[in-house]
């Protein structure tokens, strides 16, 4: 494991409006803020939700979508930098009215209902994806 020490810059706190994109609304922040090392967590409910399960065996997203209300549980992530620009990676798990959970990587096509956001933005040597021939991701 590599281990490198960060320093907390500055913290985001904030509410994405009703019907907006959460995959969007989170990039659109960290690109418009120039936010490249960071922390995401997230809560609220959706109105629709897309996520995502990771094939190891085939190495591609295999899409789940959700037409119906859904509450976040919990949704975690990171910024880091991808092709020179500021990416997020973030996972969400959700819940159906009746208790059930749902979870995967986060995708565009996640209506929101309501959400609060917090990023936090970090100081110190900064992530770079690069892709890994070995998991087809960028890592």
């Amino acid at each position: 494991m590599v281990r490198t020490n960060y320093s907390l810059k500055r913290t985001f706190f904030g509410q994405l409006p009703f019907g907006s994109d959460l995959y969007d609304g989170l990039t659109q922040i960290v690109q418009e803020e120039n936010i490249s090392l960071g922390r995401i967590t997230a809560l609220g409910a959706t109105t629709s939700a897309t996520v995502a399960f990771y094939s190891q065996s085939e190495k591609k997203y295999l899409t789940l979508s959700f037409s119906e209300p859904m509450e976040i549980l919990s949704s975690f992530g990171n910024v880091s930098l991808r092709e020179g620009r500021p990416f997020v990676h973030v996972h969400v798990v959700l819940s159906d009215i009746n208790g059930k959970t749902f979870s995967g990587h986060l995708l565009p096509g996640t209506s929101l209902f309501a959400c609060e956001v917090f990023i936090d933005e970090f100081e110190g040597e900064q992530l770079v994806r690069k892709y890994d021939e070995r998991t087809g991701l960028f890592l």
